[in-house]
């Protein structure tokens, strides 16, 4: 069963939907004992990331994600989500993140010809083959956010070329994260949400 975290940031039920699509069994959920137990997580989000972060306090979900991530349980982090599983962000001032994977979300340059927030498709450029990865380079997918995640090209899997190279998908062993919307971008989305599936299958990662 796969729990996508409830922690009032909305999008959960447009998530919910995909997942239903691609045939993986799914429940909304901010029950630590459900959380524990997942055979994988979802982590949404759209908005601010400190208030993100606070909400997670809150339910006392940080620890708990944090154990289930050492535990070697897949999580998918998506958009917000993603953003929540680096180190921090520079929004509104610092603020600390789930630490899950190095890097800080700083905001996107100023463009008169590009605006911030970053809103519409762009063209993925995957530069890691991972199972989310597989066969959707030079896909389409739907981006909607005004910060991005500075981080080593070494946890990078693809990325969009915007104002800057944006990182659009980032991994660190069963820690992964698109900053688009893979349920709100059409038959390319679902690859990647299937390519989920298929490491919360088949993918042992206790044994590494």
């Amino acid at each position: 069963m796969i729990i996508i975290i409830d922690y009032d940031t909305g999008n959960t039920l447009n998530v919910q939907k995909a997942l239903d699509h691609v045939g993986l069994a799914n429940k909304i959920s901010a029950d630590p004992d459900e959380i524990r137990t997942a055979s994988g997580l979802i982590l949404p989000g759209v908005g601010a990331f400190a208030l993100a972060m606070k909400e997670l306090k809150q339910r006392g979900l940080v620890s708990v994600i944090q154990e289930v991530a050492q535990n070697g349980t897949p999580i998918l982090g998506v958009c917000l989500g993603m953003q929540l599983l680096l180190e921090g962000s520079m929004e509104n001032g610092f603020t600390e993140g789930l630490g899950l994977i190095e890097g800080i979300c700083e905001k996107l340059p100023d463009d008169p010809d590009l605006p911030v927030p970053h809103m519409g498709w762009n063209q993925l450029v995957v530069t890691e083959e991972t199972y989310l990865t597989k066969d959707v380079d030079g896909k389409y997918v739907y981006f909607v956010h005004s910060y991005y995640a500075d981080c080593e090209s070494e946890v990078i899997d693809a990325f969009a070329q915007y104002s800057i190279k944006i990182p659009g998908m980032i991994s660190k062993g069963n820690v992964y994260g698109t900053q688009f919307h893979p349920e709100k971008s059409s038959e390319a989305g679902l690859m990647i949400l299937r390519g989920f599936k298929e490491v919360v299958d088949h993918v042992d990662f206790t044994s590494n």
